[in-house]
C-alpha cells in the first residue's frame, strides 16, 4: 500500500518520464533502459516488479546512501568500499543488459 504522501510523487513521476532515445531511435533498449520504471515501482512498494524492471536500482539507492554517509562522516574504509560497491552495480548493469538483448 501507497503511502498517500508519495502518491503526488508518482503521478509526477508517471507523466514526467523520459522516453530512451537509444530505443527510440535505434530500437535497441540501453543499460539504463527500465531504471524509471523501476523507481516508480518501488515507490508504490512493488519491490518484487521494481528488481525484475531493473535489478540494479537497489544497490544504487544502497551506493548513493552510503556515499553521502560517507562524504558526512569520513569513514576510513568508505573509498574502497564505494569502489566495491561501484564495480558491482556496474556488473549488474552489464549482466542484466545482456541479458535483455538474448532475451
Amino acid at each position: 500500500m501507497v503511502l498517500s504522501v508519495l502518491n503526488p510523487l508518482i503521478d509526477w513521476l508517471e507523466k514526467h518520464s523520459l522516453p530512451c532515445f537509444y530505443k527510440k531511435y535505434f530500437g535497441i533498449e540501453c543499460p539504463g533502459c527500465g531504471m524509471q520504471r523501476a523507481l516508480i515501482e518501488l515507490l508504490r512498494g512493488n519491490f518484487q516488479k521494481s528488481f525484475l524492471l531493473y535489478p540494479a536500482l537497489f544497490t544504487l539507492i544502497i551506493m548513493a546512501i552510503y556515499l553521502v554517509l560517507h562524504l558526512k562522516f569520513k569513514f576510513k574504509e568508505g573509498a574502497k568500499i564505494l569502489k566495491m560497491l561501484f564495480i558491482l552495480n556496474a556488473g549488474i548493469i552489464v549482466f542484466n543488459y545482456i541479458y535483455k538483448l538474448i532475451n
